[in-house]
């Protein structure tokens, strides 16, 4: 790419034609084929996303957010009722359309349509949705939603630099990691260093290729069992397209 210079002979951006203010996460519901995702609501998810946590056998997976592990289904819904009030972030129930229930949650937040930026967190998947269809296809709605419905430019992820779990999930979903803000956070009592990674517009009509194709039915037995990985997905539409 040729380098822009202004009047001045400095260098300056490529231009963005056109471009306005973006809306805001709306509370509609996003569909998919195995999950859809719908506005928290205390009332209608509470106690079902109560139950689906608590089939883990251990509170490990509570270690990395920000709230959380809750002692009882009261104390969870204390805290989805706060967090369904919220406009950033914008709290999302991911149901299992074969369950019927709700199995997990994540959010828009850090919201910015003025430059288009919005960020993925408070990601609380359920054993009912892990390894499966289901956590893939709820990032899948959430990305398709920022990116061709708001078209946002730009779609973050951020988390613990030591959750390993989480980084490695950010790269298998395709964001790029961009780098670590030393000593960003401060939450429960101690310190976290913010891995971050972003996929923009450019790099999402690729990610979507790959992410429909892998969520494909024809790509899972009849046991659910994928016949080839999101990596192996990748690789074939990288290498038969044009990106």
């Amino acid at each position: 790419m040729s380098l822009r210079l202004n009047e001045f002979d400095q260098p300056v951006g490529e231009p963005v034609p056109g471009w306005s203010r973006r809306p805001l996460p709306s509370t509609g519901t996003l569909g998919g084929a195995y999950c859809r995702l719908e506005p928290l609501n205390a009332d209608r998810h509470a106690a079902d996303l109560f139950a689906a946590y608590s089939s883990s056998p251990d509170d490990r997976d509570w270690t990395y957010m920000f709230a959380g592990p809750f002692e009882n289904e009261k104390g969870y819904r204390r805290y989805a009722e706060e967090a369904a009030v919220s406009r950033d972030p914008r709290h999302y129930a991911v149901i299992d359309l074969a369950r019927g229930t709700a199995v997990g949650t994540l959010s828009l937040m850090r919201q910015d349509p003025d430059h288009g930026v919005v960020e993925v967190g408070n990601v609380m998947f359920s054993p009912l949705m892990k390894r499966s269809p289901l956590s893939t296809e709820a990032q899948f709605l959430a990305m398709r939603y920022a990116f061709d419905d708001l078209r946002y430019r730009r779609y973050e992820w951020k988390c613990d630099s030591l959750n390993a779990p989480s980084r490695k999930t950010a790269e298998r979903l395709g964001f790029t990691f961009e780098g670590i803000f030393r000593q960003a956070v401060v939450y429960k009592g101690r310190n976290r260093d913010t891995a971050w990674y972003s996929i923009v517009d450019t790099e999402w009509p690729a990610n979507k290729e790959v992410l429909e194709s892998w969520l494909s039915r024809d790509n899972f037995d009849a046991d659910g069992i994928q016949r080839r990985s999101l990596d192996e997905t990748r690789a074939t539409v990288i290498t038969a397209g044009s990106y």
